[in-house]
């Protein structure tokens, strides 16, 4: 059903129906200024089950950019629109009893899993689950952050109990990811200390409400982490280079802390691990792919992400802005780790 049978009694299709739509693209695998095009093509339907999004924003992850490249896997369909994550306001619906969802303001979260058209595109279709209600004075900007980023930090931090009144050690405060932990970390109650590489990141990591912020280059962070919480440890780290950090992480854990890590440098990386120092710590190691975690796990994540919306406490940086036309510079920005905070495409 669409919006356009709602003002009109005789269901005559809106423009929307009646034309293509702009939409990014790529048929094969590659960098992004080879692969990726832009072009008019067909109006998605929805079906049962499902609700079309005109997309106001679309969120650029670096998932996004190893499925492009091949990274993760090799395409699973002819053509791909890209892009997991987005904002937007529901136009049209696949089910009778999802009419009083039309016109509603939803951010989108896996647009693209299994499906050949993500959010890159001026409408999508996604289960009806996938769109989930953005409050009215949150942006399209701030609900294209959410999806991968916050959905992945959230199952990092909440995996293993309740934060409130716990220490968290957040590697790598200033990545997309990183802000949302501490975002939702500080939201739930948590103590939160961060890592950074510089002092532009230290900026974003304060904005975000790290209580402690650490440069990885100039500071020892253990001694700090001990120091400030008197010899206990932190109790969750979320982590974004585990291979690399796991020394210090284990330095820095409190008995029986978790580590939770959730990105990977090469796909056939492989991690050492220190079997008796780890037992002493008694830690538990989580490995956090946020497409294979549980849908009930999701769902927890989408009330307590919402909650913080709603509280006014979730405000990610947003690094760069671009139009649809120069998507394959958005991808080429990320890849090259020239920006500090989200990618959006503005549709």
């Amino acid at each position: 059903m669409l919006a356009s049978d709602i003002a009109d009694p005789e269901g005559v299709p809106s423009q929307s129906e009646r034309k293509p739509v702009r939409a990014a693209y790529y048929d094969r695998q590659g960098p992004a200024d080879v692969v990726l095009r832009v072009a008019e093509l067909p109006t998605p339907q929805p079906g049962p089950g499902e609700v079309r999004v005109r997309v106001h924003m679309s969120g650029l992850n670096p998932t996004d950019l190893k499925a492009r490249t091949g990274f993760s896997s090799a395409m699973p369909f002819p053509r791909i629109i890209p892009h997991q994550d987005g904002a937007g306001v529901i136009d049209a619906v696949g089910d009778a009893d999802e009419v009083g969802r039309l016109g509603q303001r939803v951010w989108i979260y896996e647009a693209q899993q299994g499906r050949a058209s993500g959010t890159a595109a001026a409408f999508v279709v996604v289960p009806s689950g996938h769109a989930v209600p953005l409050p009215d004075d949150v942006s399209f900007e701030v609900g294209a952050s959410l999806g991968i980023p916050a959905l992945t930090a959230h199952r990092c931090l909440f995996a293993d109990g309740a934060i409130d009144g716990r220490r968290v050690l957040v590697q790598g405060g200033a990545g997309v990811v990183g802000t949302a932990a501490i975002l939702l970390a500080k939201w739930a109650g948590a103590w939160v200390a961060a890592t950074v590489m510089n002092p532009e990141q230290a900026i974003i990591a304060r904005a975000a409400g790290a209580d402690l912020v650490l440069d990885r280059l100039n500071d020892d962070v253990a001694d700090a982490i001990q120091a400030t919480t008197r010899n206990a440890g932190v109790d969750r780290i979320v982590d974004v280079n585990v291979k690399a950090n796991l020394d210090l992480d284990l330095a820095c854990l409190a008995s029986g802390g978790v580590i939770s890590a959730y990105a990977t440098v090469g796909a056939t990386d492989a991690l050492s691990l220190p079997l008796l120092r780890a037992m002493v710590h008694g830690c538990v190691l989580r490995f956090v792919y946020i497409y294979s975690v549980p849908q009930e796990a999701k769902d927890n994540a989408i009330r307590d992400i919402n909650a913080c919306l709603a509280s006014g406490a979730y405000s990610p940086h947003v690094g760069l802005k671009v139009g649809l036309e120069k998507i394959a510079e958005a991808h080429g920005a990320l890849e090259a780790g020239s920006v500090m905070g989200k990618v959006l495409i503005a549709i």
